[in-house]
């Protein structure tokens, strides 16, 4: 795929990134994306998946966005009845993505018990729904990034070491805008142009805005 589509720049940490994401992109390990917020780590997330032509489909979670109590039934399904409320049996997001990627954002927001869970299904490629006891095998590329410093986190004793080694695999460490000053007019003409064409309002950069 052309990452020009996805990832917009020209300065040469986004040119050594493209060129990052093609190579992450063709091997089969878990990847770790870092970065502050809004530097673009679901864009770059998707486009590690795309550029993988990987048949399924591309899943993202928020980590942070679902409570802990409900992420478990989201990431690995439930059955019928597992819980109050559970009135239909509901496949999770990893059986959702099977022959394609997930992406757990904000991965440092799991808590350890959760934590040793997905550890678990890392190691074992499979998953068991709350409330069941059949193992189900998947083929899932797994994506995760964080805004935190996981291995200040592993020595503070709020993530597990073993799963931290399991998620690093190919880390990518996304620079922030502040970092790239050339692409900010670059960034600016896309947004313009989009709220333009939303709005109906002229684009201060067209030709046709210029010659008036």
């Amino acid at each position: 795929m052309n990452l020009d589509s996805l990832i917009i720049g020209k300065s040469k940490s986004i040119l050594e990134l493209k060129l990052l994401i093609n190579k992450v992109a063709s091997a089969n390990s878990t990847v770790l994306i870092l970065g502050e917020t809004g530097t673009g780590k679901e864009l770059v997330a998707e486009a590690v998946h795309k550029s993988s032509k990987k048949k399924g489909q591309f899943i993202p979670v928020n980590c942070a966005a679902i409570p802990s109590e409900l992420l478990e039934s989201e990431l690995f399904g439930h059955e019928k009845g597992a819980f109050t409320g559970a009135a239909n049996q509901r496949i999770g997001k990893f059986e959702e993505a099977n022959g394609g990627s997930i992406f757990l954002d904000e991965i440092g927001e799991l808590d350890l018990n959760l934590q040793a869970k997905l550890l678990r299904v890392i190691q074992e490629s499979e998953v068991v729904r709350v409330g069941g006891n059949k193992p189900i095998k998947f083929n899932v590329r797994i994506i995760t990034a964080t805004h935190k410093n996981l291995a200040e986190e592993v020595q503070k004793g709020n993530f597990r070491q073993d799963l931290y080694y399991r998620l690093i695999g190919l880390p990518i460490d996304l620079p922030a805008l502040r970092d790239r000053d050339k692409d900010i007019l670059l960034l600016a003409k896309l947004f313009l142009e989009k709220f333009s064409k939303s709005n109906r309002t002229p684009n201060i950069f067209s030709k046709e805005a210029k010659s008036k």
